[in-house]
């Protein structure tokens, strides 16, 4: 019988494999998959402290990523320069594959090309190239994506809602230290451009509609040409419970992509850490009840859960958010004083700070006040869900 059984092999669950096994609880990982990292479905772009919590060497890196800029589609160009080192740009097969390897060094199993369909009385059911299995387990960690079939089998409910995604790589000469983000471009979340080697960007976008036509449009302002095309979905909103019979959710499975921006790296191998801390006291205590589980829920939300509610009410806020309003807000930034507030607390990971920090800034505040109107007062004061 295995201690732990983690489902899914992205970075999250690599990361609970290796973090379970470390603390010498018997761990098996399963990947549907015949291969770690593929199909690939992110952006790759991961803020240092994202990059630093893997726990990984530099060898995925294609980019050092030190400025940013904002277009409006009205004229509006807002850039910014860090002077050092803010994100990397990652081939995420590669970082894929050396954190289910480190998760193997520290001891645990893993299954490839094998699937879990059921379970029943503390039993994973599989189907893989190995057939049919049946695996005893004290504790499951779901780390199986947004769309969680573990989360299916046990009845739990899914995130508030979903976006998708679609991303390409085309030939087109930028800055090689730079992002482009692209606020028009989907009007419920944005667009990007993201340096990714010589000669070479990722152009995508993410919506809750009419995503396929919105990107199609969006990328021929790059290039006719598409070397590698893939689609993705986003979970927005934490799942309403993240643990139960047995069975922690971590990553996309429990909702933890950040809604400001989509990446679900950082709070998923976050999370991670906490499900493996829990499921070294139940192993060792010999309680797998709710009550016992209910901690890593609180660890969580302790660690980044305010962050991810924040997100989630500015995510609210941006349908609402019109072109001329975008436009507006990038020249009111556009303000020494303003920049560098944006470049010393700007924080992919962690907006909430700077997001205050801003409005207090009379200019900022009275366009803000006017874009959000009664949007503001919740994004200001609201608790979490």
């Amino acid at each position: 019988m295995y201690d732990v059984i983690v489902v899914g092999a992205g970075p999250a669950g690599s990361a609970a494999a290796r973090y379970c096994a470390a603390l010498g609880l018997r761990t098996l990982m399963i990947e549907e998959h015949a291969s770690i990292g593929y199909p690939v479905q992110c952006a790759g772009l991961l803020s240092t402290n994202a990059f630093s919590e893997c726990g990984v060497s530099a060898d995925s890196v294609i980019q050092v990523v030190r400025g940013a800029a904002l277009h409006s589609s009205q004229g509006c160009e807002l850039h910014f320069d860090a002077g050092r080192t803010k994100a990397f740009v990652v081939d995420r097969s590669a970082l894929d594959r050396e954190m289910a390897e480190n998760a193997v060094s520290a001891g645990a199993d893993i299954m490839l090309k094998t699937y879990a369909y059921d379970i029943r009385d503390n039993v994973l059911y599989t189907k893989g190239v190995d057939g049919h299995r049946e695996l005893p387990f004290r504790l499951l960690i779901a780390a199986d994506g947004p769309r969680s079939p573990v989360r299916a089998i046990r009845g739990m409910k899914p995130p508030l809602k979903f976006y998708s995604g679609v991303q390409a790589d085309v030939p087109y000469e930028t800055a090689a230290d730079v992002v482009h983000i692209y606020p028009d471009a989907s009007p419920d979340f944005f667009g990007w451009a993201i340096p990714a080697g010589e000669g070479r960007v990722r152009v995508g976008l993410a919506g809750g509609a009419d995503v396929q036509n919105r990107f199609s449009s969006f990328i021929r302002t790059f290039s006719d040409s598409c070397l590698h095309q893939v689609t993705g979905t986003i979970p927005m909103g934490v799942m309403p419970r993240t643990y139960g019979a047995r069975t922690l959710f971590v990553g996309d499975a429990a909702g933890f992509a950040k809604p400001t921006s989509g990446g679900g790296v950082y709070t998923g191998v976050r999370s991670s850490r906490h499900a493996a801390d829990v499921a070294a006291v139940c192993c060792e205590e010999e309680r797998f009840d709710d009550s016992s589980l209910s901690s890593y829920e609180s660890a969580w939300s302790a660690d980044f859960g305010k962050e991810l509610d924040f997100g989630y009410r500015f995510l609210q806020m941006r349908s609402s958010v019109t072109p001329k309003d975008v436009n507006d807000i990038c020249q009111t930034l556009n303000t020494p004083e303003l920049k560098r507030t944006i470049v010393e607390y700007g924080d992919m990971d962690r907006p909430k700070e700077l997001v205050l920090r801003l409005l207090r800034n009379p200019a900022f505040f009275r366009v803000a006040r006017r874009v959000a109107k009664a949007e503001l007062r919740g994004l200001l004061f609201g608790g979490r869900r």
